[in-house]
């Protein structure tokens, strides 16, 4: 594995074959290959001086979601809510990063965060089970309204003597 390839432990597998494929590992279900992922060179605003006007370190990554074969339905519908404006209508999602000053730093950065949206869509949300108060902590709460109740109560108008 290249130096060029730092992201998070075991995300990305080399295949073997004449042609080796970056393929990059998400889950034990979903591998996104690289070539999925389009990269954009953008400019970085920001302070920076002359260096940041003559240079394009910031990189905008787009990866079409509503197209990607490895991405189930369900997957999908969760990572558009994770997403949120990130993904277009068309099932888009766009990542900008102007962290660093190396366009190669920042590539690596938005590949992460796509890795860890795609992860948090994945995993499935625990399901609500209903439940009800006890019967203690309904006569705790009833016992304290009536507390309060009854010191409001004592408040008011005085009445004075005479």
């Amino acid at each position: 594995m290249s130096a060029r390839c730092r992201l998070q432990k075991d995300s990305i597998v080399k295949t073997l074959g004449t042609v080796s494929e970056l393929m990059i590992k998400i889950t034990a279900e979903i591998s996104l290959n690289e070539d999925a992922l389009r990269f954009a060179a953008i400019r970085a605003g920001g302070p920076g001086g002359q260096h940041v006007n003559t240079t394009n370190s910031a990189v905008q990554l787009k990866f079409d979601a509503a197209n990607c074969p490895a991405i189930s339905t369900q997957v999908f519908s969760r990572l558009k809510t994770h997403a949120g404006q990130r993904m277009s209508a068309a099932g888009i999602v766009q990542i900008d990063v102007s962290e660093t000053r190396s366009q190669h730093r920042n590539r690596e950065i938005a590949t992460e965060r796509l890795v860890a949206l795609i992860r948090a869509a994945a995993a499935v949300p625990k399901a609500r089970r209903k439940t009800k108060p006890s019967k203690g902590s309904k006569e705790r709460r009833l016992g304290a309204k009536s507390r309060t109740a009854g010191l409001k109560k004592t408040r008011g108008r005085v009445t004075g003597e005479g």
